[in-house]
């Protein structure tokens, strides 16, 4: 798997509003303003066209309309209408929505003007960048004649407010590094080729990579991983741990965050075998991996002062003579004994693992990240996500979070007495119940044993992950949620901080 482009249309700041002669090097220029702010379209170069243009019936918030301007490049004028006291949500799906309309024109060159009028101006020239560098993007096509698309080039922001930009691209690189991986074909990221990937990223981005192989996990007693890599005719699975440090003369220190994806390549379910439509789309299992990875990369592209892990649980869920099936006791490397219940709950027993390593390293807070419960899709659907964590005082803050970075996520209970419901008559734990009631909160209770109460810890159930139709300011079924939610966690909540010993 060779890795595709990810470098982002160039931007250029100014100002100003633009002149007439810049208009006309545009393949369209967006503007920004609130319905009543007629004044700021007389600011323009023919601004009896945007006059015109805003006249034509009445100006209603959240909508835009488009005509063309009278240069010879006939530049398309797109007008859009603000509405102050938005969430980040609303501002970056108006922004995905005003940058979809521009697709068919396949621009090259495209302006943005946001009237500063508007109290929200810099909110709203970030929702604008964010949504253009992630529509541009190209998501894996393997078609023998694949569509001939028109890269967008530059972007112009003209009297432009003042922004985070480095942020606000290492976050659109990361979600679209996310999308790529979710989208890539099984049989293009297999368990080799992700490891390939991650020697690569890890020499591009000055992070330390080991790889736990099978049989390094077996003599660290990772049982419950390797019961389900047992499945995997090639014996390729692993756990990749990445580091982040500034300071590379700091690389033993514990992490401020270690952060943990479920990486799995494919799931068939196992012995307890998906039906075709539940099948179908089991590529994307292993999301959770690639917020992970690239959370980390972002990071390590800001440089970030956050000594930061990666722990990437890598393998698929097969069917086969060594599958591994109900009923079976397996051990985790922290000595904890699972009665297994069902084989297709493969995610849980992979990051138990995964969570247990990573709790070594003694990180001031954990976060891990998985696609894991068809539960919380029906609780949430796919526009939010569940979030679980076992310090209370975190809780007010994941939502928050949610909301400041438009990757919105709800709190679920995590109560001692659902404990019950894991109870096993012949190991410390079940895996799962046997009937579906609450599963994503049972999930959430099992894997709590693997990190450790004395260990701050969060869990990201990512029913986000892929939604049909997109959502916010994507627009493909593959979301690359998660990416923000982190950098706002850890960069401006510094959560990591927050959550104590």
């Amino acid at each position: 798997m060779r890795l595709p482009e990810f470098t982002l249309a160039d931007l250029r700041r100014t100002r100003t509003l633009p002149s007439q002669r810049r208009v006309a090097t545009l393949d369209a220029l967006v503007v920004l303003i609130a319905p009543a702010d007629s004044a700021f379209l007389r600011r323009l170069p023919e601004s009896r066209r945007w006059l015109a243009l805003h006249s034509r019936d009445k100006a209603v918030a959240l909508k835009s309309r488009s005509s063309t301007l009278a240069n010879e490049r006939q530049t398309a004028a797109v007008l859009g209408y603000a509405k102050s006291d938005l969430s980040s949500f609303e501002r970056l799906s108006f922004a995905g929505k005003l940058l979809r309309e521009l697709a068919a024109r396949r621009p090259k060159r495209i302006g943005f003007a946001i009237s500063d009028s508007l109290p929200d101006a810099a909110q709203w020239c970030e929702a604008l960048l964010s949504a253009a560098w992630t529509e541009n993007f190209a998501l894996p096509d393997f078609r023998s004649k694949p569509e001939r698309g028109s890269r967008l080039l530059q972007i112009e922001l003209f009297a432009a407010p003042a922004i985070d930009v480095a942020r606000v691209a290492a976050t659109a690189r990361g979600g679209n590094l996310v999308r790529t991986l979710t989208a890539m074909p099984p049989n293009q990221l297999d368990a080799p080729a992700y490891r390939r990937l991650l020697v690569e990223l890890a020499r591009r981005h000055r992070l330390t990579l080991r790889w736990y192989s099978i049989p390094d996990l077996k003599r660290l007693g990772a049982g419950a991983f390797l019961a389900v890599a047992r499945g995997n005719a090639a014996r390729t699975a692993g756990i990749a741990h990445l580091r982040w440090r500034e300071d590379r003369t700091e690389r033993s220190r514990s992490p401020d965050v270690a952060l943990v994806g479920k990486g799995i390549l494919f799931d068939t379910g196992g012995i307890n075998l998906k039906p075709h439509k539940s099948m179908l789309d089991m590529h994307t299992d292993m999301s959770g991996s690639a917020v992970a990875l690239a959370s980390l990369i972002a990071l390590s592209e800001l440089r970030a002062p956050i000594a930061a892990d990666a722990w990437l649980a890598i393998t698929e869920n097969n069917i086969g003579p060594s599958a591994y099936r109900p009923q079976e006791v397996i051990t985790a490397c922290n000595g904890t004994t699972i009665q297994v219940i069902h084989t297709d709950a493969e995610g849980r027993m992979v990051l138990a693992d995964t969570l247990a390593l990573a709790a070594r390293t003694r990180p001031r807070l954990t976060i891990d990240y998985a696609t894991l419960t068809g539960a919380c899709v029906y609780a949430l659907t796919e526009r939010y996500s569940g979030v679980f964590t076992n310090r209370a005082k975190l809780a007010p803050r994941l939502i928050e979070g949610g909301v400041a970075s438009g990757e919105r996520v709800w709190n679920f209970p995590l109560d001692e007495d659902f404990e019950t419901d894991l109870e096993s008559g012949v190991a410390d734990t079940v895996q799962c119940a046997v009937d579906g009631k609450g599963d994503h909160i049972l999930a959430a209770r099992f894997l709590k044993r693997f990190i450790g109460d004395g260990n701050p810890w969060v869990h990201v159930d990512l029913s986000s992950a892929t939604r049909r139709g997109g959502l916010a300011h994507v627009g493909t079924e593959v979301t690359g949620f998660g990416v923000r939610l982190t950098l706002e966690w850890l960069m401006t909540q510094r959560l990591h901080a927050a959550a104590g010993r």
